[in-house]
């Protein structure tokens, strides 16, 4: 879990560094920064993997990702440290209108940190690492204060901070038009994780149905309590193409099949974030991000969100933004983080209860909001 995320010279954000928990829920103006602080966790994922050319380009261009522009920032700057590893880069503009990493530093289980001047990435530091743990551990072997099963079982555990990074993913599932991807046929087989845009939802439920049902069934169980009218999934491979399937569903008291198309805006949604949310608990990412996820749900599917959110998190650790006052209402005040802008950049305060203690004997965290009493309003 990240207990400690930098980010300096980003978009918005000038200097910030965020305490996150297992469950972070950020509010905010708009404006305010909500959204970069997200895009720094998917830019700084990229950068990390290899992907940092191609998010550049989507993004406009180094001039656009630096704070206030390249003549005013001449680097950006990322860092988490989590319950295992801790990481650190810093990137800076080069021709091309590019970005590129210059320095990078690791240290896993508290080991001292290993530091590349760019041109290496993340695997070659974590061998590093794993080369130096083995040779302690030998060390310890030839003194006889380790057995060879001690040896094996303690490098086996050695954790991996770049699938943990690759394990982080932001999820857009606002989109739900007639040519959203969440509504066209996927493939049967693409259903090792749930995809960030849901494209592969309904392969993915299939591989829930077939293979973990008792995730299956609570998923439908939910469903059915936001959606009384709903029975149950249809799950089958299309007959003229047997290796891609499509969602089709079946309404309550009724023999037809209903495809993907006949599902309202926010149901589909809610199935989506359903599906995402209580997946097996080691299927999780090891980080969800959601953007806005109550948009266009009743309040009654929002109250579920907050319930699946609370108990997701104790698998995985999650960053949801949200502008809705129901959902923030079920949530405890020290789980909450305000995003504001100052003028100049975006500021992110993480809410202590101490502080609000005479307010929250009288108002909810959500009241509270509405009232200007914790920031975060335009």
């Amino acid at each position: 879990m990240i207990k400690k995320l930098t980010v300096h010279g980003f978009k918005s954000i000038e200097r910030q560094t965020i305490e996150l928990g297992a469950l972070n829920v950020l509010i905010g103006a708009n404006g305010s920064g909500k959204s970069n602080l997200l895009s720094a966790l998917s830019f700084f994922r990229a950068s990390t993997l290899g992907n940092l050319d191609a998010l550049v380009k989507q993004f406009g261009g180094a001039d656009r990702l630096l704070y206030h522009g390249k003549k005013s920032t001449k680097a950006c700057f990322f860092a988490c440290e989590g319950d295992e590893f801790s990481y650190e880069q810093t990137l800076i503009p080069v021709a091309g209108d590019r970005l590129e990493v210059a320095k990078e530093g690791l240290s896993i289980l508290e080991s001292e940190v290993e530091w590349s001047d760019g041109g290496s990435d993340l695997s070659n530091l974590e061998e590093q690492l794993r080369d130096e743990e083995n040779h302690h551990l030998k060390e310890a072997l030839a003194r006889g204060e380790l057995s060879e099963e001690d040896v094996e079982s303690q490098l086996g555990e050695f954790p991996s901070a770049k699938q943990q990074i690759e394990g982080w993913r932001r999820y857009h599932l606002h989109d739900t038009s007639a040519t959203a991807a969440v509504k066209s046929t996927c493939k049967l087989d693409d259903n090792r994780y749930l995809r960030e845009d849901a494209s592969n939802l309904a392969a993915y439920l299939y591989w829930l149905k077939l293979k973990q049902p008792t995730e299956y069934k609570r998923v439908v169980s939910i469903i059915q309590l936001a959606t009384p009218y709903f029975e149950d999934f249809v799950l089958e491979p299309l007959r003229r193409n047997d290796q891609t399937i499509r969602l089709e569903w079946k309404q309550r008291n009724s023999d037809a099949y209903f495809d993907v198309d006949s599902l309202s805006d926010g149901t589909l949604r809610f199935v989506s974030l359903a599906t995402l949310l209580n997946q097996p608990k080691w299927s999780m990412p090891s980080l969800i991000v959601i953007d806005e996820p109550e948009l266009g749900l009743h309040p009654l599917a929002i109250r579920l969100l907050a319930e699946m959110l609370d108990a997701a998190s104790e698998h995985t650790q999650i960053l949801v933004a949200t502008q809705s006052v129901t959902l923030l209402d079920n949530f405890p005040i020290e789980q909450v983080i305000v995003a504001d802008h100052d003028g100049r950049g975006s500021l992110f305060r993480r809410l202590k209860a101490h502080d609000y203690q005479m307010w929250l004997e009288n108002f909810s965290v959500g009241e509270l909001w509405e009232k200007n009493v914790l920031g975060g309003r335009p």
